[in-house]
């Protein structure tokens, strides 16, 4: 066992590397990969630009944690001037939603839509007897 990949993938135009103890193998797709050397314009270039993304993203959350709880209450303020118009069950639910992803650190899972939807906007069951229109 060599410990690294050995299989060819394609030539980096730049620095034309092959699979190698020193060199990077990138994977972009199933069964595309390309090899390149540490000192690699464009290995280089990917580097950084993902250095920039996950700086951006870190930004982005920081921003978004810093804002969200204002803009949380003035959707509680806009909801509780609205009682009783026939949007309620849309004011109910974007409300909930809202504060379920106020209490998760991540995303609001699909289960947690599913249930909070059910709540507000339950399935319309079939009617045995015929007795409505």
């Amino acid at each position: 066992m060599k410990g690294f990949a050995e299989s060819e993938g394609e030539v980096c135009p730049d620095c034309k590397a092959g699979p190698g103890r020193e060199n990077a193998c990138l994977g972009v797709g199933t069964p595309y990969q390309m090899w390149h050397t540490p000192h690699c314009p464009q290995w280089t270039i990917m580097q950084i630009e993902w250095e920039a993304g996950s700086r951006r993203i870190k930004e982005q959350d920081a921003w978004a944690k810093e804002i969200f709880p204002a803009a949380h209450e003035r959707l509680r303020q806009a909801a509780a001037a609205m009682p009783g118009t026939p949007a309620q069950p849309f004011i109910d639910a974007l409300t909930e939603l809202v504060q379920a992803q106020a209490d998760t650190t991540g995303f609001v899972g699909l289960h947690q839509w599913v249930e909070i939807l059910e709540r507000h906007f339950p399935p319309v069951l079939p009617d045995p007897d015929h007795t409505t229109e």
